[in-house]
């Protein structure tokens, strides 16, 4: 390679971006012609708008969308207009030409003569034109290096005269077969990969409870908005015995896939061990802890908030495993903020947890919540926060929990319209 004076070598490592852009073709009306490339050729509008000198742009594209044809009608006097009905040196390239002449045929349009078979030689990058075995020089040309290829070829005019070149190479032919071909297997594969993942939503839909079990004093609801199709939030209400309920939520580290099957690994766990220790929340977690850490990644891990409530005492029960703290919304307004008692799940073998315990009263609303409700952002990057979700549970502290969750998730959607960047989850429980 020369050397370039001035050019650091990451410039001569840098490969911008470059392609065709468009082509000015000369026609004398743009509507008419505009109709016979969209209607007769079956070509894309591509741009048709005013520019700010008043001047029109029309623009046409073939089906693949590589190039653009500019359809331009300059003035009687200027010389472009000498340009019109006259050869574009436009080359079309198909894969097939008799199928095409044969479709535009029936359409209209007017082609110099059936396709025809020719080989081409080309030069060796000395300047020289394409030859064909007959002598000619108007064959495409589309290389450089001395070679000959079979050619099949035609030639159509546009309603102005302009004539184009419609061919089919066989290598060409081929490299386009091949890219119809890898497109079509990364279309399938896409289609494929949304089937999943839908399939993969729809199970994980079914993960999240699908009953409540009947708990006469309290009035509860929960909701997971995922940020994808599938993830890592998760709540669940466990029945514990007569009279005793279980409200869990937790959160996954990461997104999408890898999340959700950390999630369902969590939730079939939890379940099990509760399973077997009813009354015993601190011994449910340890277990869980254990048998998390056993099957989890290195670095993986989840915060949760296990809640136990017993309908006969209004006694709360919990253990918070470094998640978020719950909002306990008092009657009177008072807040008590129910903060960790245990570090995270996962990550230690050695783990244990503190037992934390309150008393629900009439008329109190208790609130578990994941960041992706606390931390949604607004255009100024601040955080809708616990205050604004305070405020917004004390305003709707007259509605039923599950019409309080909706004007929260109602409340963060105006808050931050923009995309969802987190699984928005939580519970809302009212002691009637």
């Amino acid at each position: 390679m020369p050397r370039m004076s001035g050019l650091g070598s990451n410039a001569l490592k840098r490969d911008p971006h470059l392609r065709m852009h468009c082509v000015n073709v000369y026609v004398r009306n743009q509507d008419r012609s505009l109709k016979f490339y969209l209607e007769q050729l079956g070509f894309h509008l591509a741009f048709d708008t005013r520019l700010q000198g008043g001047e029109r742009w029309v623009a046409v594209a073939p089906p693949d969308g590589s190039t653009l044809l500019n359809l331009v009608t300059p003035s009687a006097t200027s010389p472009s207009y000498k340009l019109i009905g006259r050869n574009t040196n436009v080359v079309f390239i198909t894969e097939d030409v008799t199928s095409k002449y044969f479709e535009w045929s029936k359409r209209g349009v007017v082609f110099s003569h059936t396709p025809r078979l020719r080989r081409i030689q080309y030069s060796r990058g000395d300047g020289a034109a394409a030859k064909s075995q007959d002598g000619s020089h108007d064959a495409p040309m589309l290389g450089e290096h001395e070679n000959i290829w079979g050619s099949v070829y035609t030639r159509f005019r546009d309603l102005d005269g302009n004539s184009f070149s419609l061919v089919s190479f066989d290598e060409i032919s081929q490299a386009l077969e091949t890219q119809r071909r890898a497109a079509a297997d990364k279309l399938e594969n896409e289609r494929r990969v949304a089937r999943e993942l839908q399939i993969a939503k729809e199970v994980q839909a079914r993960l999240f409870p699908q009953k409540r079990p009947a708990v006469d004093s309290l009035d509860y609801a929960g909701i997971c908005l995922q940020a994808r199709q599938v993830g890592g939030d998760y709540y669940d209400f466990l029945d514990l015995g007569p009279k005793r309920l279980g409200l869990v939520i937790g959160d996954v580290v990461g997104k999408g896939i890898a999340a959700a099957l950390l999630m369902a690994n969590l939730q079939a766990i939890l379940r099990s061990q509760c399973a077997i220790a009813l009354d015993r929340p601190q011994d449910v977690l340890r277990a869980v802890n254990r048998l998390f850490c056993e099957s989890t990644l290195e670095g993986g891990f989840a915060t949760l908030f296990f809640a136990e409530y017993d309908e006969a005492t209004r006694r709360l029960r919990y253990v918070n495993c470094g998640h978020l703290c719950a909002l306990l919304l008092r009657a009177d307004d008072e807040v008590e903020r129910l903060d960790a008692t245990g570090t995270v799940l996962g990550l230690f073998e050695k783990w244990d947890c503190e037992m934390g315990e309150r008393t629900i009263g009439s008329g109190d609303i208790f609130a578990l919540y994941t960041d992706g409700i606390t931390e949604s952002f607004d255009a100024n990057d601040e955080e809708f926060g616990e205050e604004r979700l305070l405020v917004t549970l004390r305003k709707q502290r007259d509605l039923r929990a599950r019409e309080a969750i909706e004007a929260v998730v109602a409340e963060v959607g105006r808050f931050s319209p923009s995309e969802q960047r987190d699984d928005i989850t939580m519970i809302v429980a009212k002691c009637r």
